[in-house]
């Protein structure tokens, strides 16, 4: 067989439970059913930091946040931390299209030397005063259409985001990214690529075509929706819920019921936007003839809150906060679908699709490839995730003086192979789940006696990854 190609799609704050292959009967994904039907399907896999910029340096890069030294948002990716399309042979044609966050926005850079980028939303990030001359590939197309931009940016008149979202459906981010990936898959030729693909959806603005597709009410909720945490929880947490739960978000009044759950419908047509563009992407896949010699990847930077615990976005270590979709297509290792149980890492992802593609391993990776997982000669069953939070970069809204003090605290975080889940900050209420029997984490076990040894050990494992991967932040002593 010739050298694989990679298509690697990943969304923007999509939890697990919007698909089927999770669970999700309601909510319309055909296209990533039909993928889920084909792919290995991780039970259980986390990002390394719920939010943007950090995750992404994980996903493209196989090391941790503080390691890649992007510890928050819109930090800019060093040059000489190699992303994977800087590790695979020369012969690739590596492209990326839509939102990158890691600096310099819309400009090739990192091994991907083809560029369709989407975002004029971070400009101010820019290395340098002479490239705010240049708006996104998207705004050139929506210019080209007859669209007259609404906001303007350093000194350039640009569209903003509630712009973006409010087109028709054939006009949205996510349209244009799946026609442009389609075409780049038809025009490939014989080289091998690296095709990554990079949505914002289901991001907010939590608006788009699909805005009334779901009816709010009828769906499905836990019991955690617009529970406010225990007085036991972190104050992050709690904060986090008082400041949301008196909240008006997205033009929807979240002290009311119905306000959470018209924007969790609109979060959900999202999802469904996307998938009509995975579809695009995938079909090409299909018709082009290269689809049995390309990987696929779908997952997620983070998840999303949409009212559990009465939080909306990410920035917490709760399970729909830290855990995504994660499926791995291997044509030539069958394209039925198999269930991985486990905990898996997003910091396992560069090296097992690069172990997967036949290409070298780096040294310097702090994952370890999963490839004979999916081979079914190992498992994942005792596979322990570090999770980390460095410090605040803004979120929900800078000058909120409730909540960015707490969000400025670092927390470390550990998912034991047999479900249990540890919390740790030096500067707030510490937190224990036993998610085997409190899945949706309303019981902080940390200050029960019978729980000290639990507490011990699994802060002794953090520990022992700080150790390991040369991480200093200072976490609670003699637990």
């Amino acid at each position: 067989m010739k050298k694989p190609n990679l298509l690697y799609i990943f969304t923007d704050q999509q939890r697990p439970d919007t698909m089927a292959c999770y669970g999700n009967t309601q909510i319309e994904t055909p296209a990533l059913n039909q993928l889920a039907d084909e792919s290995f399907v991780f039970e259980h896999a986390y990002v390394s930091q719920p939010v943007c910029s950090p995750s992404r340096a994980t996903m493209l890069c196989g090391l941790y946040p503080h390691t890649a030294r992007v510890p928050a948002c819109n930090v800019r990716l060093p040059n000489e931390v190699q992303t994977v399309a800087e590790m695979v042979s020369d012969d690739y044609r590596c492209a990326y299209m839509g939102k990158w966050h890691l600096g310099n926005e819309i400009f090739p850079q990192h091994g991907f030397t083809e560029w369709v980028g989407t975002e004029d939303s971070y400009r101010q990030f820019f290395s340098s005063p002479d490239l705010h001359e240049q708006v996104s590939d998207y705004h050139r197309f929506l210019s080209e259409q007859g669209m007259v931009p609404d906001s303007e940016s350093f000194g350039e008149p640009v569209f903003s985001r509630h712009f973006e979202a409010s087109q028709e459906e054939a006009l949205t981010k996510a349209a244009y990214q799946g026609d442009r990936a389609a075409q780049f898959i038809r025009e490939s030729g014989e080289d091998p690529f690296v095709l990554a693909v990079s949505y914002l959806e289901p991001h907010p603005p939590h608006m788009g075509p699909l805005n009334e597709y779901y009816d709010p009410w009828k769906l499905p909720t836990g019991p955690h929706f617009r529970i406010r945490p225990p007085a036991n929880a972190s104050l992050l947490n709690r904060v986090l819920s008082a400041y949301y739960m008196e909240s008006q978000e997205e033009g929807y009044d979240l002290r009311t019921e119905e306000g959470w759950r018209r924007i969790r419908g609109r979060y959900w047509g999202n999802v469904t936007l996307v998938d009509r563009s995975v579809a695009k992407i995938l079909r090409a896949l299909e018709e082009s003839g290269k689809a049995d010699e390309t990987i696929v990847v779908f997952t997620s930077d983070h998840g999303e809150m949409v009212g559990d615990h009465g939080i909306l976005g990410k920035t917490v270590l709760y399970e729909e906060s830290v855990k995504v979709p994660l499926l791995i297509r291997v044509p030539w290792l069958g394209r039925h679908q198999r269930r991985i149980d486990g905990n898996f890492g997003h910091i396992d992802l560069v090296p097992t699709i690069l172990d997967l593609m036949g290409q070298a391993v780096p040294d310097h990776l702090e994952g370890v490839s999963r490839k004979e997982v999916l081979d079914g000669e190992a498992t994942l069953a005792d596979n322990d995730v570090f999770i980390q939070w460095n410090r605040s970069d803004g979120h929900p809204r800078a000058g909120e003086a409730a909540v960015n003090p707490p969000m400025a605290t670092p927390w470390r975080s550990v998912v034991s192979a047999d479900r249990w889940k540890l919390n740790l900050s030096a500067h707030d209420q510490c937190e224990l789940y036993d998610l085997n029997t409190d899945p949706y984490e309303m019981v902080n076990l940390f200050d029960v006696p019978e729980q000290r040894d639990c507490v011990q050990d699994l802060a002794r494992r953090i520990g022992a990854w700080q150790a390991a991967f040369g991480d200093r932040v200072v976490l609670p002593q003699g637990l």
